[in-house]
């Protein structure tokens, strides 16, 4: 292990967090409760009182947050924040690796990444993809992306986050993976929510409604499985093979369930977003193929 490298895996190594919302608050917790000295950095300051009373040190500007560390976290709204912060103190940014835990696109990720290396750092993408509680247990995992080698370089840190999952050099694709993900989360959310408006109107409580829903969502993944063993597998050969749920039946449910909503007065962007896709596939002659043929007009023109 070379003189570098040793430095930046061992566990009292230096890190400085800056943006001190829920998350960063708590992989700060994490990383001082394995013995790193961390420093953060927060524009309101008395967010970090907490995390101060626990060891942290809190730098007075963002420079001296940069300089204290090599590796430097970033938890921030987007990544237009990161420029606002970090703008005045592009001096301080050689050598050293910037990890960006923030939300964002795929593109400003990347742009994000040739700023960065423009100043001599680093650069990771991340995605957290658990919620503050669950940060540094063994359920958390963090999609990371960019040169390996700026990874293995602090993975002792960043592995007590989460389990780390490197997708690969291009800097946008973890904040894809992250975007990928949250699509089926917010969608998924916003399922369980209509549905449980739904259910409202039958004067079913939602204490009553979500459990019986929730059971339903579990089961996706196993639906998801059934039949093959690697799922996307078919797809990825464009195969849409009709002998259970076709375009077709898929495409009347939605239509009952738009009708349904329709009746009940309830908000409608949802259902027929839904309907939308299987009526799409239904008019380009696919009615008699799975359900999963409505990935072609979701994919666009080609």
């Amino acid at each position: 292990m070379n003189e570098q490298l040793s430095h930046t895996t061992r566990q009292d190594s230096a890190v400085t967090v800056i943006g001190l919302g829920p998350m960063g608050q708590a992989m700060t917790r994490t990383l001082l409760a394995a013995g790193h000295p961390v420093t953060v950095w927060n524009r309101t300051a008395g967010r970090a009182d907490g995390v101060v009373a626990a060891g942290a040190t809190l730098a007075a500007t963002p420079g001296e947050a940069v300089e204290a560390s090599d590796l430097v976290i970033l938890s921030l709204t987007d990544y237009q924040a990161m420029y606002d912060i970090l703008g005045s103190t592009t001096a301080s940014l050689a050598g050293r690796t910037l990890v960006n835990l923030s939300s964002d696109t795929p593109d400003r990720s990347r742009e994000a990444a040739t700023w960065a290396a423009d100043h001599g750092a680093g650069f990771l993408t991340g995605g957290v993809m658990v919620p503050a509680p669950m940060v540094g247990t063994e359920a958390a995992h963090v999609y990371y992306s960019g040169r390996d080698e700026v990874r293995e370089s602090h993975l002792a840190a960043l592995a007590l986050i989460g389990t780390p999952k490197h997708l690969g050099a291009d800097p946008g694709l973890a904040q894809m993976m992250y975007q990928a993900q949250l699509a089926v989360f917010l969608t998924t959310l916003s399922a369980l929510m209509h549905a449980t408006a739904m259910l409202g109107t039958a004067g079913l409580t939602a204490g009553e409604a979500l459990p019986e829903l929730l059971s339903s969502a579990d089961s996706i993944g196993d639906i998801m499985r059934a039949g093959e063993e690697n799922p996307g597998t078919a797809l990825d050969a464009g195969e849409h093979p009709g002998e259970l749920s076709t375009v077709t039946m898929m495409g009347a449910t939605s239509d009952h369930i738009v009708e349904t909503s329709t009746s009940l007065g309830l908000d409608l962007a949802l259902p027929l977003a839904v309907q939308a896709h299987y009526r799409r596939a239904i008019e380009n002659g696919h009615g008699g193929d799975n359900w999963t043929r409505i990935i072609d007009g979701i994919r666009g023109p080609r």
